[in-house]
């Protein structure tokens, strides 16, 4: 089982200029009852009257500087597919009905990929209206983070969203998987390079299409899953103003056989032939099976494992439950969501949840709910969420973050 630990600093006014990224980077630090205090020390090139007398070149007139940094989410968007598919729907093609559906899970709809939309496709999207929202150019962004565990290429989509978004300075892009837990993984892992190697605009994405993996004659899966995308940006700024307070990470491999899309192997393709070949080769083609789902044992494990991540998050940032403006968990069943803000004793009126409209979008549940919230003023600036997420490895995790 996998362990981490979270941190906390205080708040001051925002702070939305950009820097130029260091070239090298020393790194010290100090843990005070608050949380840890990070100096960056910093080798980057110098200009103007900073430039030796002698006149050296750029390259020899680096000198080193203290930068002490935190991060804030400023920015965020999401995007869905055009096709909505209703329990009236899914009632046409296998033994459910609406109230069956909706007592049971708190789904209505939910959006499927159709014609030419891709993951890829939404995860452009989502990433745009959130580089509009923060302001920030294409260009400037240093880091992209495509958390997805169906992506449209076996190697990862990261990379063709960093091309289709117009960023000209070919920034790192690269996927991370860890289905429903997986923004929040890429949360953390932005702070982390923020904090640790002066990256100052991290494109966070949740983009996924289960429904490319969902059995349609299943009834205890088929409800659930649609597809969608969010993205957050995440941005640098004084440690004072820092906006994530502290997290909690898990995972637990054995968990995985209560939630799983394993390989399959495929008949061998006869074309081939054996012709006297040694045994089992060429290997049988693979593909991915179906969502398999113990829906009983993964209710309680979420209902279990998720208020305790979030305490620990909490007592990590020095915050008491009470304060938390708002509880955002990866919307995956209103009965999980529910029993969780009941043990943390979180009032209805301060829980978001989008999931009559989405279904379990996996990756891409907590920024969609994120953003809706925020653009219709529920969640302002200077707001304090508690977000987790959980699912399949198993993984969860928590954040307690700011808004803004």
């Amino acid at each position: 089982m996998a362990n981490a630990s979270g941190f906390f600093t205080p708040s001051v006014p925002s702070l939305r200029s950009r820097i130029q990224p260091p070239i090298g980077i020393f790194r010290s630090g100090s843990r005070s009852p608050e949380g840890f205090s990070t100096r960056v020390f910093c080798s980057s090139t110098t200009e103007g009257a900073d430039k030796l007398a002698s006149g050296a070149s750029s390259s020899e007139s680096r000198v080193p500087r203290l930068v002490s940094q935190g991060c804030k989410l400023v920015g965020c968007g999401s995007a869905v597919p055009t096709l909505k598919v209703s329990n009236d729907d899914l009632a046409k093609i296998v033994d459910t009905s609406d109230e069956w559906i909706s007592v049971r899970t708190g789904i209505r709809n939910r959006r499927v990929l159709s014609g030419k939309e891709s993951v890829t496709t939404l995860a452009v999207e989502a990433a745009r209206n959130a580089l509009q929202m923060a302001q920030v150019d294409p260009d400037d962004v240093d880091l992209v983070l495509m958390c997805s565990s169906t992506p449209d290429d076996l190697f990862g989509s990261a990379p063709q969203i960093q091309k289709a978004l117009g960023c000209k300075r070919n920034p790192l892009a690269y996927d991370i998987t860890a289905a429903c837990s997986g923004f929040v993984l890429g949360l953390i892992s932005a702070a982390s390079h923020i904090r640790g190697a002066g990256f100052q605009n991290v494109l966070v994405i949740g983009a996924d299409a289960l429904s490319r993996y969902v059995d349609w004659t299943d009834r205890g899966t088929c409800i659930l899953f649609g597809d969608a995308a969010g993205a957050v940006l995440v941005q640098a700024c004084d440690s004072e103003e820092d906006g994530l307070f502290g997290f909690d990470l898990h995972s637990d491999g054995d968990g995985q056989r209560h939630l799983n899309a394993p390989i399959k192997e495929n008949e061998m393709d006869n074309t081939l032939g054996s012709n006297g070949s040694v045994l089992d080769f060429p290997p049988n083609r693979s593909s991915y099976s179906c969502i398999q789902m113990n829906g009983k044992e993964v209710f309680r494990f979420a209902v279990r494992s998720v208020p305790q991540s979030i305490e620990s998050a909490l007592a990590k940032a020095g915050i008491p439950g009470s304060s938390i403006d708002w509880l955002l968990l990866h919307q995956a069943n209103q009965r999980i969501i529910d029993a969780v803000a009941t043990r943390l004793d979180v009032p209805p009126e301060r829980v978001i949840s989008n999931l009559e409209n989405y279904g379990n979008t996996s990756a891409a549940s907590i920024p969609l709910a994120l953003d809706e919230a925020v653009r219709n003023g529920k969640v302002k600036v200077g707001h304090t969420i508690a977000a987790a997420g959980f699912g399949a490895g198993v993984t969860w995790g928590s954040a307690i973050l700011r808004w803004g």
